[in-house]
């Protein structure tokens, strides 16, 4: 069967993006047809100056709305990073494959470098290494695929590079992976800044919909979304950057076609509207449930504790393998 591997990292609350360009996808088709493995990947939160009380309070309500979302840990893995010392012991290892040259063409890494520097200060080395860190995630599971979003592709042709390399030098050990992404709403934009990304990092902002929104602040939201000059309804992506993620985000609800849909209005008050009620019905069952598991904070544990212990069961063949591999005395048995 083949092997999934994906995770969130709780640096923010999770959001509209989140779920249909991702997590959505997970619990419908991910989990039923793969042997899938989703994480809660807190060891990338500390790459940037963090409250530490904030990331254990996000890790567990990631956990709670993956599981509300519809992940169920009878058909897939639902765990944390860190709660699996794997991920750490094969980053170094593969931290001793990569070069600094690849590390610093990371996209992510040059711009917050860059942002940082305008501003006199530096960024953690975390940061710089942190794409190690998550092709080991990726590669510790033996995973064929991983579903992304556009910005982090980038990432998993790092795990691929690095798997092939080490199997190279040191003898076949980990599978290489793809990335995968849904056609439709793999990016669900900001609708204050169409041209940005609707990220859940961005701690405020009218242009960000929450999971855990209440109804009346979607409608609120969408209601206020940024739209492009001209009164006809069309759907344009370059040209008419607000208005074609509105017809995205309806048609990712409704499993619509966003020209088509463009067709059904004649104005955009009405086509906000629909948009809204549209979003407000696909997040209430995730709401609800969500409310049913802060009332049963011993299932979630339960649901992570034995899920890392399935992790881990995965993980560690593979990275003693790597370990040997890479030139490391196994460590002597203590077994009577």
């Amino acid at each position: 069967m083949t092997r999934v591997f994906s995770g969130v990292k709780p640096t923010g609350h999770l959001t509209l993006g989140n779920y249909l360009g991702a997590i959505r996808r997970w619990a419908a088709v991910d989990q039923h047809r793969s042997d899938a493995l989703f994480c809660v990947v807190d060891l990338h939160a500390l790459t940037v100056d963090h409250d530490p009380a904030r990331v254990r309070r996000l890790s567990r309500q990631g956990a709670s709305l993956l599981l509300a979302a519809g992940l169920d840990p009878e058909l897939c893995t639902v765990f944390v990073q860190s709660h699996v010392d794997e991920h750490a012991r094969l980053s170094y290892v593969l931290e001793c494959v990569a070069t600094d040259g690849e590390m610093r063409r990371m996209i992510q890494y040059k711009e917050k470098a860059a942002r940082e520097r305008e501003r006199g200060g530096s960024v953690r080395l975390s940061l710089l290494t942190y794409p190690v860190l998550m092709a080991a995630d990726i590669l510790a599971y033996g995973t064929d695929e991983v579903p992304v979003g556009d910005d982090q592709t980038q990432h998993v042709e790092l795990a691929r590079d690095l798997a092939v390399r080490f199997n190279q030098r040191y003898g076949h050990t980990f599978v290489v992976p793809r990335a995968t992404s849904p056609a439709l709403a793999a990016r669900v934009m900001n609708l204050q800044e169409p041209a940005s990304k609707m990220g859940k990092s961005d701690d405020v902002g009218p242009g960000i919909v929450y999971l855990l929104d209440e109804p009346d602040a979607v409608r609120k939201k969408v209601m206020r979304a940024v739209t492009d000059s001209g009164r006809d309804v069309v759907y344009d992506r370059a040209e008419r950057p607000g208005l074609a993620n509105l017809l995205e985000i309806l048609a990712a609800c409704t499993g619509g076609d966003p020209a088509e849909l463009a067709d059904g209005y004649d104005s955009y008050g009405a086509l906000k509207k629909d948009t809204a009620e549209a979003v407000v019905e696909v997040l209430r069952p995730v709401r609800e449930r969500h409310q049913e598991l802060c009332a049963d904070p011993g299932y979630v544990e339960g649901v992570l504790r034995e899920g890392a212990e399935k992790a881990r069961a995965m993980a560690r063949p593979t990275v003693d393998a790597a370990y040997r591999a890479i030139g490391l005395l196994p460590p002597t048995s203590t077994a009577g």
